[in-house]
């Protein structure tokens, strides 16, 4: 009987175990894109970076390029694709919308190619929760070494 008590206390604590991580996941935005030249704006938590943000804790600085747009463009889906943390969810000439997976969380990444700036805004927000402890501004600042390092090597 101790043994059959063991198992069924192992059984529930996985599947609430397993319930937790699942919410972890959350829903993806309902709306994301472009909307009249923009992304959508950061929440008030600051667990969202973007470069078209007006406030500065979700300001970040877009990638810049001096290249080709579409080469530009080019060169940030190939270092996206390359990584083991991001799934390309959608591709259009001039945005990409991606997921970045952590251990535990998935968030919501956008880029916007804005050919006259000669720039591609970012946008990182998490699904769930309150703070991120600066995943997103660190994961677009990694991508932005990347893509600077890649563009400088051409």
């Amino acid at each position: 009987m101790n043994y059959l008590k063991r198992v069924l206390v192992k059984v529930i604590f996985m599947g609430i175990l397993a319930s937790f991580f699942a919410a972890c996941a959350g829903e993806r935005p309902k709306n994301p894109g472009v909307n009249n030249g923009m992304l959508l704006p950061c929440p008030s938590s600051p667990n969202c970076v973007s470069s078209q943000a007006t406030e500065e804790r979700h300001r970040i600085a877009p990638l810049s390029f001096s290249t080709d747009p579409d080469s530009a463009f080019l060169l940030l889906r190939q270092i996206l694709s390359s990584r083991k943390d991001t799934k390309i969810m959608a591709v259009e000439a001039d945005y990409l919308r991606v997921e970045f997976h952590t251990t535990f969380f998935t968030d919501d990444g956008e880029f916007l190619l804005d050919r006259n700036a000669k720039a591609i805004h970012v946008r990182s927000a998490s699904r769930i929760g309150y703070s991120d402890f600066g995943k997103n501004r660190s994961r677009m600042e990694e991508i932005r070494r990347h893509f600077e390092a890649a563009a400088n090597k051409r």
